[in-house]
């Protein structure tokens, strides 16, 4: 059983009360991010709250993102969902569906709508970047022009 799936038995189990406790305590558990990359190229649009998002270590091989966030609880949200992707390579993530990874959690029922509407932006960071990362290992010259048509 991989990290996510822990979360996930303990979330079902677990009163609403302490449900936001295990976010804010996952949100605590995050790698730190450095201040000089929360800017806004960095930044989730759509959230209420401030969401930065940085693939710290893009390969096709193994993505690993850096985040933060303001709040307790959206940082929470945003752990979550690096649990589900933390250091894979770029196609196990593009694969993923993560929205539907994250339906046991019925987020939507538990929070509000301002805390949940900068998810599926999240999401789609994480994906693009997974998409890229794996299409380019699948067709080197898509990413760095080496050996590419062009190349001399």
């Amino acid at each position: 059983m991989d990290e996510f799936d822990r979360i996930r038995d303990d979330w079902e189990i677990l009163e609403p009360d302490d449900r936001y406790r295990l976010l804010i305590d996952l949100g605590r558990d995050l790698e730190d991010m450095p201040a000089a990359l929360k800017t806004d190229a960095t930044r989730v649009r759509g959230c209420s709250a401030n969401v930065w998002v940085y693939p710290a270590d893009a390969t096709a091989e193994r993505l690993h993102f850096l985040a933060d966030s303001d709040a307790a609880i959206t940082k929470g949200i945003v752990a979550l969902i690096l649990t589900r992707v933390q250091d894979r390579p770029a196609a196990d993530i593009r694969g993923l569906d993560i929205a539907v990874e994250l339906e046991p959690f019925d987020l939507s029922k538990h929070l509000s709508s301002n805390r949940t509407q900068g998810i599926p932006n999240m999401i789609a960071l994480i994906k693009e970047t997974a998409a890229r990362l794996a299409e380019g290992a699948e067709d080197p010259a898509a990413t760095d022009g080496a050996g590419g048509p062009d190349a001399a």
